[in-house]
């Protein structure tokens, strides 16, 4: 199987996630199962129903976890320097209206663009992937033909 690039804050993320769902999550949803149980008949019992529906979300989610955790390659960017690539931190200027926007290029699974995280695999990544500061990089997003000035390239 292939190994799924991350660095180590997401790699962090992921496992405390994990082990939030198997000691705080799985506990709880069992308990909650219990107790519908004593009300009685389960075919009508609402309550019932819901937890073994988040119980099913829980355990899906920790297989996920464990799955993406056991092929995960913890990617240091500290120890890069030069052009942009995985791990990277670059501050760009869009060309046309002259915002600031700071990303770190990460794996799939941390990606959060709400926070800063941008998918390797993305565009805009795939753009800025190999170049410089200073640079421009046009690129094809959803909203149409973008273009970048990247102002900073850091590696933290």
């Amino acid at each position: 199987m292939e190994k799924i690039p991350m660095t180590r804050a997401g790699f962090t993320a992921l496992d405390e996630e994990l082990k939030m769902l198997k000691s705080v999550e799985r506990p709880s949803v069992i308990r909650a199962i219990a107790e519908a149980r004593e009300l009685g008949d389960l075919s009508e019992n609402a309550e019932y129903h819901s937890a073994r529906e988040k119980q099913s979300f829980i355990e899906g989610r920790i297989k996920e976890l464990e799955a993406i955790l056991s092929l995960a390659e913890v990617i240091d960017p500290s120890k890069f320097s030069g052009a942009i690539k995985f791990g990277a931190t670059v501050r760009l200027v869009d060309e046309d209206s002259d915002e600031e926007k700071t990303y770190q290029i990460v794996g799939e699974v941390e990606a959060d663009i709400e926070r800063g995280l941008l998918n390797m695999r993305s565009p805009l990544a795939r753009a800025l992937i190999g170049k410089e500061e200073g640079d421009s990089v046009e690129f094809n997003s959803p909203g149409g033909q973008r273009s970048y000035e990247i102002l900073s390239v850091k590696f933290i």
